[in-house]
């Protein structure tokens, strides 16, 4: 699909200022002014990250409240029951605060429902395991902002729940002990960003603070919270930038087993990006919970030895080839159905449904299903009476709030922006497929309807220089609110080195001015006979690539223009 390239705007009085500051390369002030960053001292801040940069955790509303009965529970011997989600973040989150409370308490137990059986959140079935198990106080982590019943139900028993939650609160909130949430109406936390496991790290780090701040016991837990930092796509800025900096320096010099040896059957070589975690480890863990027992991702983030670490994580990389081989299977059947419709290139959404698509998977099809059409999307599937389902969106577009449009006709629906899950009666999905259509068209932008890159500056080979990598580098690491800057050089010319690589993909030769760079452009093999004798214009992002134990930097392709035109 074209792609428009969008040149990101800038004060030009902002980089001379913060050049003269820092007496760095320009273009790396531009980029660091497109960040927000216009001052010497925020320079420094973002080029060396502190874990003493944390916010206070008691800023955040009821946290006081929740490390008061956290306390009581550890000092009375009560019983303790980590509850999660059965996705990356809820995984991460109960392993995260395993690992870090069995230091101070024994009487621990943790708990992840059945995707299929109980469904998104806290359930009354968890709930009533917690009281056949005798528990005094749930930790619910990554669920429970909207699970009103739930804890009313836990109230009934006397067990009391601490919600740590990330997503979005409706006006009322259930009655939960303590609501941790950063997103309440009401909340002065100064970031609204974190995952749910971000926000049971917070839980750790006010409740660590109480005795005294080991900054190594607290950064012991962060190769388990930047996974989820990654693998729930939320913003790098700000405590997650943070924490996830040092995140992947634990994971690629001292990862626990578990991670360690879900690296090793993947693959996977150090050092590791965010970028690598969401597409290196993520998919793994999350296999878990779309296959299988979600349990088995905590087991190998708790694991204590190599052998048992290897047993799970060669289970978790199987169920992932599995739903690999489903995956494209029903991705396959969505857009042949989407094609199938009617008038489908005059639709501005896409919404489809099969009874016996896996639901393990929809989420990630509707994902697909953007990557192909670049509409907002939304593929549902029967669970036992009901019909549920998964949105994502694109960009500009508030997915979950165009669903609230249509709640009249769910059963149940939540989520954020970008993705949201939904439920409904199976009678009302071509009455919501025909509203959801209408809100799409009602609402959007023409503009949202193209997908775009966005380019962060025009650079000249000859511009990239060891010093210019060297602090670029650092920039790192990337993610959404601090995407990897992609450049644009303009009149190249490729070299013999140009080739097609596995059919579709461009290995390339690229010179400019006497200035030669390789690169690669993954799904640009179609441009081959346009390149071969004509200046073009690229837009790519910088990396280094290892081949043979030799690194070298290379240009990563994002599009290709040749005359005026862009791809």
């Amino acid at each position: 699909m074209k792609k428009r390239w969008n040149f990101l705007s800038v004060s030009p009085d902002a980089v001379k200022d913060l050049q003269k500051a820092l007496n760095i390369d320009p273009i790396l002030c531009q980029l660091l002014v497109q960040r927000g960053i216009t001052t010497y001292d925020e320079a420094k801040l973002f080029f060396r990250p502190q874990l003493q940069h944390l916010h206070d955790p008691f800023l955040m509303k009821n946290m006081s409240k929740a490390v008061a009965r956290l306390e009581q529970a550890i000092e009375q011997g009560q019983n303790i029951l980590l509850y999660g989600d059965y996705d990356v973040d809820g995984t991460c989150s109960v392993a995260l605060m395993y690992t870090f409370l069995k230091t101070y308490h024994q009487k621990l137990n943790y708990y992840i429902p059945d995707r299929y059986k109980e469904g998104y959140g806290i359930s009354f079935d968890g709930i009533e395991y917690a009281k056949a198990n005798n528990i005094d106080l749930i930790i619910a982590m990554d669920c429970g902002v909207k699970a009103h019943q739930q804890i009313e139900l836990a109230n009934k028993y006397n067990i009391d729940v601490i919600v740590c939650d990330h997503h979005l609160p409706s006006q009322t909130l259930p009655d939960a002990y303590a609501m941790l949430n950063p997103k309440q109406a009401d909340c002065p936390y100064p970031y609204k960003e974190l995952t749910g496991c971000g926000i049971a790290f917070k839980l750790a780090q006010a409740y660590q603070s109480k005795i005294a701040i080991d900054w190594d016991e607290l950064a012991n837990l962060l190769d388990i919270l930047v996974v989820s930092i990654g693998c729930d796509i939320v913003p790098i800025t700000d405590e997650n930038r943070v924490m996830a900096y040092y995140g992947l320096k634990k994971l690629n010099t001292k990862a626990r087993i578990g991670l360690k040896a879900l690296m090793e059957v993947g693959q996977q070589s150090v050092p590791m990006s965010v970028r690598d975690v969401v597409f290196g480890l993520g998919p793994s863990i999350n296999a878990a919970g779309r296959l299988g027992d979600a349990k088995l991702a905590v087991r190998l983030m708790l694991a204590k030895t190599p052998k048992e670490a290897k047993e799970l994580s060669m289970i978790l990389h199987q169920q992932n080839q599995e739903r690999k081989k489903i995956e494209a299977q029903t991705v396959a059947e969505a857009k042949i159905q989407f094609e199938n419709l009617s008038g489908y290139k005059e639709q501005k959404s896409v919404v489809l449904y099969q009874e016996d698509w896996h639901k393990g998977v929809v989420g990630i099809v509707a994902a697909r299903m953007v990557d192909q059409y670049y509409h907002p999307s939304i593929v549902l599937t029967k669970s036992g009476d009901k019909v549920v389902g998964s949105a994502r969106s694109v960009r500009g577009f508030d997915v979950h709030q165009a669903i609230g449009k249509c709640s009249d006709l769910l059963l149940g629906y939540g989520g954020h922006q970008h993705a949201a899950g939904l439920t409904m009666e199976e009678k009302n999905v071509t009455l919501f497929r025909e509203r959801f259509e209408e809100v799409v068209r009602e609402s959007r932008l023409e503009n949202t309807y193209e997908p775009e890159i966005n380019v962060s500056s025009e650079l000249e080979f000859i511009q990239i220089t060891d010093s210019f990598w060297r602090i670029l580098k650092q920039f790192a690491p990337f993610g959404p609110g601090n995407r990897n800057p992609i450049f644009v050089s303009k009149k190249v010319k490729s070299t013999t080195k140009t080739r097609i690589v596995k059919e579709k993909h461009l290995k390339i030769g690229a010179i400019q001015n006497a200035t030669e760079f390789s690169g690669i452009g993954f799904g640009l093999g179609n441009y081959y006979n346009n390149i071969i004798d004509n200046e073009f214009d690229i837009c790519y992002n910088l990396n280094e690539n290892t081949w043979r134990n030799q690194t070298k930097l290379q240009l990563n392709l994002k599009g290709i223009a040749v005359s005026s035109d862009t791809a």
